[in-house]
């Protein structure tokens, strides 16, 4: 029902059936692997109401969601990743693609969810200064994120300050304070966080 062709190879079409409607493709020397393509063979289309969601399985890591197939999208390309520290070793490791038939409402949600992270992803990735891993951000990073963050609050609250008068009460005319309206706050909140959405790259490092 199903095959798969990695780049530079023989297509493959040795499935396994591991389970009721999953099935594994064995994928040796995965570290030279960049980019495999999945596709029904044809010979029988899913069911009304079904479709396949495609994973990938590194050695001692977790399925990793990759993509969907259906009978309106029967071929799908994905570009894969080595785990680190793979193209070092003297025999490559055997990663392992799964193919699950699920009901197309089903795999429409993973997708979805899928999407959600890469976005999430990509927002944290904006954030981080460029060549440096999000993992590696440095305490020094964060803390001229913070910096800016409140020089930010700090000028815009500022320019709205203005000097108490008598109707202040306690204050009173001419004490050595400043006030500023709580709404002040309220505005700067929600116009950084819409910078913030639009381009997080650039609201960070101004």
């Amino acid at each position: 029902m199903f095959g798969c062709i990695v780049a530079g190879r023989l297509v493959q079409t040795n499935l396994q059936q591991v389970d009721v409607n999953k099935y594994v493709f064995e994928l040796p020397e995965a570290q030279t692997i960049n980019h495999i393509v999945v596709f029904l063979l044809g010979t029988n289309p899913f069911e009304p109401g079904y479709a396949a969601t495609v994973h990938l399985l590194w050695p001692n890591k977790s399925w990793q969601l990759l993509g969907m197939l259906s009978n309106d999208k029967p071929s799908a390309i994905f570009r894969l990743k080595a785990t680190p520290g793979s193209e070092n070793t003297m025999v490559g490791p055997t990663a392992e693609l799964g193919i699950s038939i699920e009901p197309i409402q089903a795999i429409e949600q993973q997708m979805q969810q899928q999407q959600m992270q890469q976005q999430q992803m990509q927002q944290q990735n904006a954030l981080v200064p460029a060549g440096q891993q999000p993992s590696s951000v440095s305490l020094q990073s964060a803390k001229q994120i913070a910096e800016r963050t409140l020089q930010s609050l700090y000028d815009y609250a500022t320019s709205f300050a203005t000097k108490p008068d008598a109707s202040m009460g306690m204050f009173g005319s001419g004490a050595p304070v400043q006030v500023l309206p709580v709404k002040v706050f309220e505005d700067w909140y929600t116009s950084f966080l819409r910078k913030l959405q639009r381009n997080p790259a650039t609201t960070m490092q101004n």
